[in-house]
């Protein structure tokens, strides 16, 4: 080899290197980048949402808004209790709780611990169908499927057309694709060797199931019940249709509710004059919706860390 050649292999190596060196650190700005994008984006969501609520708290008590009983800022006289938009999101998601995690759960127990793969292959799509369904199908599925077996069972007197137990039905059905797969996933990412230090001490297929797996994936469990239900609590067009639009401050689910999201879309359809204290409603009630959603993160991030299981 002579020296030239020499000296220009140990050159050109230098050359890639330095531009690997260079993709690198431009992949590195671009992710920085997108990561400093979501922070902003969540900076401004919340900026805008706490000047605009305090505006609105300067003409209307925090006192009355948190804890008036009745809520009509479009009507004279003018309320502005947020209880019963409340009352009726809790109603809402309370409903969808009770059908769609143990369901949600007891599927995904079946799908990793029993179901063949045949089975399971035939399953998961059927899941995935459910999840891409349009949520105004599932109100329109509401009225006229769910709704009248409801007056049917429980009378057309004592069961409202929109009513609460009606859009909890749907929401369930909705948010159960959700829960039993992220439930799945967190079950069969539970190390085999439990599985078989469990049946080898004579457990039971049920029992390693329910005393062995499911307290392992407990960690991935909760943190797949938070997602839904709070999909269930930003959930606005299934919830709109199905259960009316009538801010009730009312335990019964069968009589016509008003939610958050949906009072939100209701005054942001263009009727409301923009700055007014009717329009600036929607950022109190968006500010409170955001601080419910937290707590319930914060909640679940708690829940999450105590009971999380770490393997090896």
């Amino acid at each position: 080899m002579s020296p030239l050649e020499y000296s220009a292999k140990p050159a050109a190596t230098a050359s890639g290197a330095g531009r690997r060196r260079l993709r690198e650190a431009l992949i590195r700005r671009a992710l920085q980048s997108c990561a400093l994008l979501s922070i902003a984006t969540t900076v401004g969501i919340v900026t805008v949402l706490v000047m605009e609520s305090l505006e609105f708290f300067v003409e209307v008590s925090p006192f009355e808004f948190l804890f008036g009983t009745k809520w009509t800022p479009l009507l004279e006289p003018r309320q502005f209790g947020v209880l019963p938009l409340v009352c009726g999101t809790f109603l809402i998601v309370f409903g969808a709780a009770l059908i769609a995690i143990p369901v949600g759960l007891a599927s995904a127990i079946y799908l990793a611990e029993y179901a063949s793969d045949r089975m399971r292959s035939s399953i998961k799509p059927v899941l995935e169908i459910l999840s891409g369904i349009p949520t105004v199908v599932y109100g329109y599925l509401a009225l006229t499927l769910v709704t009248p077996i409801l007056r049917f069972v429980f009378g057309p007197d004592s069961t409202s057309v929109f009513n609460a137990a009606s859009g909890s039905i749907v929401v369930g059905i909705m948010i159960l694709p959700m829960v039993t797969s992220l439930c799945d996933d967190a079950l069969r990412a539970v190390p085999d060797g439990l599985r078989h230090g469990a049946t080898a001490l004579g457990a039971t297929k049920f029992e390693v199931s329910t005393r062995v797996i499911v307290p392992g994936a407990l960690s991935g469990i909760v943190a797949s019940f938070v997602l839904a239900l709070s999909r269930a609590i930003g959930e606005t067009m299934a919830v709109t249709l199905a259960a009316g639009a009538t801010p009730n401050l009312t335990l019964n689910p069968l009589e016509s509710i008003q939610t958050m999201t949906a009072y939100i879309v209701q005054v942001s359809m263009g009727d409301t004059p923009a700055g007014g204290v009717e329009y600036k409603t929607i950022f109190a009630v968006g500010a409170l919706l955001f601080v419910i959603t937290l707590i319930m993160n914060l909640v679940a991030a708690r829940v999450l860390s105590r009971f999380r299981e770490v393997y090896e």
